[in-house]
């Protein structure tokens, strides 16, 4: 299956607000080839991504994977905002990096996520041997990604409890966990 590079930026609207072209660009590259990949290698349309649940791990819920995704990427353009407000230039963030790390940090996902015979998406082979943020960053690799991008890519989940976590890699762990925590409540809420 393939997808159009014109779709992405249709997908995630924030990929516009990248102002170094070439990051742009790659950044497009790593999820045209994260969907034509994913789903077990079947790959993914743009309406099926959109349908993809935002997690697994929260039960029926209706939130969904590309609102996630947008959600960060907007959380953290508005932290940064609001923490230069405050604090001005003392607290040095790189926006084109918080960007496209918040717009990369879950494009190993497409990969993770599989369907099963009913259409259901689940967890796949793939996703049961690698972790999203080991296949985003191999992903981001392959595309020149710079390494502070990969930097959030990788320790964006608990897979970066351990290590120094960049600014902008901060900023995108608590704006993920916002959308993730409260997922996890509305899914404990609608199996009541």
């Amino acid at each position: 299956m393939t997808i159009a590079r014109s779709e992405i930026p249709e997908l995630f609207p924030n990929i516009n607000d990248i102002k170094d072209e070439s990051l742009r660009e790659k950044v497009i590259s790593v999820w045209v080839e994260a969907i034509e990949v994913g789903c077990g290698g079947k790959g993914w349309t743009a309406d099926e991504l959109r349908a993809v649940p935002f997690t697994l791990l929260a039960g029926d819920i209706d939130l969904r994977y590309v609102e996630h995704l947008n959600s960060c990427a907007k959380q953290c353009i508005a932290i940064a905002r609001v923490l230069g407000e405050v604090f001005g230039d003392r607290i040095p963030i790189n926006m084109d990096y918080l960007i496209a790390g918040s717009l990369l940090a879950d494009v190993g996902k497409p990969l993770e996520f599989d369907k099963d015979s009913s259409g259901n998406v689940i967890k796949g082979h793939f996703g049961e041997m690698l972790r999203h943020p080991f296949s985003g960053v191999a992903l981001c690799y392959k595309h020149g990604i710079p390494p502070e991008v990969m930097h959030i890519v990788a320790t964006h989940s608990h897979e970066g409890d351990k290590v120094q976590r960049s600014i902008e890699s901060i900023i995108f762990h608590h704006a993920d966990f916002v959308d993730f925590d409260i997922a996890k409540y509305l899914g404990k809420v609608a199996a009541k």
